[in-house]
């Protein structure tokens, strides 16, 4: 176990680790925050629909999702530090190739890139836990310091939004996009320079696939870019090509032999036994659904703010800021439904306080579908959105955690981000075919997706969360733990 650097007190050494780490948080917030609001202009400064911006996030999502396992395993091999030094390294690479990508085809793969910032937030918390070892109050400051950490990434979401749709009609769209890549290479520095290096648990010697399981992780790449193939093709083949099926079912059948491999292997990436066990798949499942509108529906909501109704009939005719106003409210009722989940655990019971929270996102999805003509109602229909998807965010790692071992405690809580991230990117993907059918002329001539397309976005968006609600009904009756309480658990699996 690594002790305090030479020269600093726990205290205050701690604070000044936060304070960095902070930075590092703030950077992570403008990222998820600073391109909603101006989507639509993307896709007109790269002369693409609408509905091909969903590629984007899709891409993002997958790298996301496929990051974590193996770089937080790193992390423990080799230190958080350095793994926290190239994951951003990617990320400020990614963000340099967007904006200056002249084309789809570049720009999809800077996005791609920058999804390796996802992995940001458990090495952090693992980098405190593992600073505050041998403190008595070592979970209790872990927790803290992760509480602080995720204020300081939802108050960014909010200042990246605003920033964007302020500046999105004053500069060009280079220099727009040069600024969050300007964040994440200034956090680089402040990762290098404040941030002490503690080695990590491989004694020095490279390590090997008997670290990481190579195999499984090879097989869940393969298994899920097929998936992505497959929709892709689909986007670009249309639904009367049997290409798109047979990747599709060439990505069933390589996920059917990843479960064998990984039953099969001591140290699994996926532990698929454990998520198969009771109070275990209800939660991931929910999680899975979950993603497909917390991450999924982010671009759709986004363009259909900023589609002109004189030109094509529908849309909000919304401004950039507009947008940016939308994305903070979000933010700020998912806040107060993350805030409040102790509450409505106390009257309607933990399990019943979950199931209402995935009705509410079903609800205000459902709004949307008769209830998308004006600004006030698109407020609306969001704050009930993100006063469900708040709750669940703070609840959902929580109850992995209590459903699991307590020596699995970290793998259940990443998992419901992994199975969320995959979720929101079939979701993308999907979402990106719909939009991408032939509405009205004026709509196809315009780049705009048709309104078909958007109903489509919302009714899936709502049947899933319906779905998860579902899901939660079945959990056996477990009490759901404080929220804060799942950093201190992931980090612990973490540094283990």
């Amino acid at each position: 176990m690594s002790t305090p650097a030479a020269g600093l007190t726990p205290a205050r050494g701690l604070a000044a680790i936060v304070g960095f780490l902070v930075c590092v948080e703030l950077a992570s917030g403008i990222l998820q925050g600073y391109y909603t609001p101006i989507f639509s202009d993307i896709a007109d400064h790269l002369s693409i629909n609408d509905a091909d911006v969903n590629w984007f996030e899709a891409a993002q999502l997958i790298v996301s999702a496929l990051v974590v396992p193996p770089l937080a395993r790193l992390g423990d091999l080799v230190g958080h530090k350095s793994v926290l030094l190239w994951s951003t390294a990617v990320t400020a690479a990614g963000s340099w190739v967007m904006a200056f990508a002249p084309s789809f085809t570049t720009f999809l793969i800077g996005s791609a890139l920058q999804g390796a910032y996802v992995v940001w937030l458990p090495l952090e918390v693992a980098i405190v836990y593992r600073r505050t070892a041998g403190d008595p109050r070592q979970h209790l400051l872990t927790r803290r310091a992760a509480a602080v950490l995720v204020g300081a990434l939802e108050l960014a979401v909010i200042v990246g939004a605003l920033t964007s749709g302020a500046l999105v009609e004053a500069t060009s769209m280079t220099t727009l996009l040069a600024l969050p890549a300007i964040a994440v290479t200034a956090c680089f520095l402040v990762i290098w320079f404040g941030i002490e290096s503690v080695p990590g648990t491989s004694g020095g010697r490279r390590p090997g696939a008997a670290d990481l399981d190579l195999p499984g992780l090879g097989l869940l790449i393969a298994a899920l870019g097929l998936v992505m193939a497959g929709l892709i093709v689909i986007r670009l083949e249309g639904p009367g090509s049997p290409i798109p099926w047979l990747l599709l079912v060439a990505g069933v059948v390589v996920m059917a032999v990843f479960v064998r491999v990984e039953l099969a292997t001591p140290e699994p990436i996926v532990d698929v036994r454990l998520l198969a066990a009771g109070g275990q798949w209800q939660v991931q499942l929910c999680a899975f659904l979950f993603g497909m509108s917390v991450l999924g529906a982010q671009i759709p909501l986004s363009t259909f703010a900023r589609t002109d109704p004189e030109t094509v009939g529908y849309g909000l005719g919304a401004s950039a800021g507009f947008v940016s106003t939308l994305v903070g409210l979000y933010v700020i009722f998912m806040a107060i439904g993350a805030f409040s989940l102790p509450l409505t655990s106390r009257l309607l019971g933990e399990r019943g306080a979950l199931v209402t929270s995935a009705l509410l996102v079903a609800l205000g999805y459902g709004l949307w579908l008769p209830l998308h003509d004006s600004t006030p109602q698109a407020l609306v229909n969001m704050a009930i959105v993100g006063l469900g998807s708040g709750a669940l965010v703070a609840a959902l790692p929580a109850i992995a955690a209590a459903a699991a071992p307590p020596e699995r405690t970290g793998f259940a809580t990443g998992m419901t981000n992994a199975t969320k991230t995959v979720g929101g990117a079939i979701a993308s993907a999907v979402f990106a075919i719909a939009l991408s059918a032939t509405g009205s002329l004026e709509a196809a001539e315009e780049g705009h997706a048709p309104l078909s397309g958007y109903l489509t976005v919302w009714g899936l968006c709502a049947a899933s969360a319906f779905v998860a609600a579902l899901a939660l009904a079945m959990l056996p009756r477990v009490r759901v733990p404080d929220p804060g309480d799942t950093a201190a658990t992931m980090a612990a699996d973490v540094d283990r």
